[in-house]
């Protein structure tokens, strides 16, 4: 078998594996269509960093048959996106909107960058300026400098 047969083989079999069961598929293309994507933006809360299209948990399981019931019955996407986030939160959104509740995480780091930008301008413009050299200094600095060029 050729490299590049191998890799079509592996390639066909990554695909089957991540496919539901055909029974649990909607029959409309198209509502199945929009199930997938609202499965690419709902994370799996128990892996977490995955959303439930690519995820094996059998939770993420329950969620996609869930978010397919949710399609079936006619909602819209806006519909199944707030339903799954009243019941598990905005962490349940791979992209959770902008909202009072989670504007510190949207807002927190750049204030942070801001706060400490200030902090180093103020300390920048307050550091002390080095003192004149006294007498006995300036001596002592030209004799160095003499002996460095001779």
């Amino acid at each position: 078998m050729s490299h590049a047969r191998a890799a079509a083989v592996m390639a066909a079999l990554a695909c089957l594996a991540g496919a539901a069961e055909p029974a649990e598929r909607l029959a409309d293309p198209s509502r199945e269509a929009r199930a997938r994507s609202l499965f690419r933006e709902t994370r799996c809360l128990v892996c977490q960093g995955e959303s439930i299209d690519d995820s094996e948990s059998t939770f993420a399981a329950d969620l996609r048959r869930l978010v397919r019931q949710q399609v079936a019955e006619g909602r819209s996407d806006a519909q199944v996106r707030a339903f799954l986030a009243a019941r598990y939160g905005d962490f349940v959104l791979l992209r959770p909107p902008f909202s009072a509740v989670n504007a510190i995480l949207w807002v927190g780091p750049f204030l942070v960058i801001c706060i400490g930008a200030t902090i180093l301008v103020r300390r920048a413009r307050t550091a002390p300026s080095a003192a004149p050299l006294s007498a006995e200094e300036e001596t002592r600095l030209a004799s160095l400098t003499e002996e460095t060029m001779t």
